[in-house]
């Protein structure tokens, strides 16, 4: 066994509190922080990582019709030509109200910025 494998499995053995001990002696005897790779060899072998499911699916929310009601009520009825001119106008007066929902990002986005140029506030989830 070669002399960085026993000191590896020497590391192993450490306690949390002895690992926190030898990175503190470590900082002060070199003057560099050694805290992530020794918390790293202390914690033993690494626990294989779960990679976050992407997002694929949108909502338009919008937040706020703004001082230009009328531009909003337009855009709405612009990307939601199934809507009336009434349900655009509660849609939009009864903020906030889910514009689109479950669209592309890049769709999202763009309904996005429509509204927003037309001085609607919008999140997008």
């Amino acid at each position: 066994m070669s002399k960085l494998e026993k000191l590896v499995e020497e590391l192993s053995t450490l306690s949390v509190l002895e690992a926190a001990d030898l990175s503190k002696m470590l900082e002060e005897k070199w003057g560099v922080s050694a805290a992530a790779p020794v918390a790293a060899a202390a914690a033993g072998p690494a626990a294989p990582v779960e990679v976050a499911e992407e997002q694929t699916e949108f909502t338009v929310v919008l937040t706020a019709g703004g001082d230009k009601k009328i531009n909003v009520i337009k855009e709405v009825r612009g990307v939601r030509p199934d809507l009336g001119l009434k349900e655009a106008k509660d849609l939009v007066e009864g903020a906030p109200q889910n514009v689109v929902e479950n669209v592309s990002k890049a769709q999202a986005e763009e309904v996005a910025k429509k509204l927003t140029e037309a001085g609607a506030s919008v999140q997008i989830k």
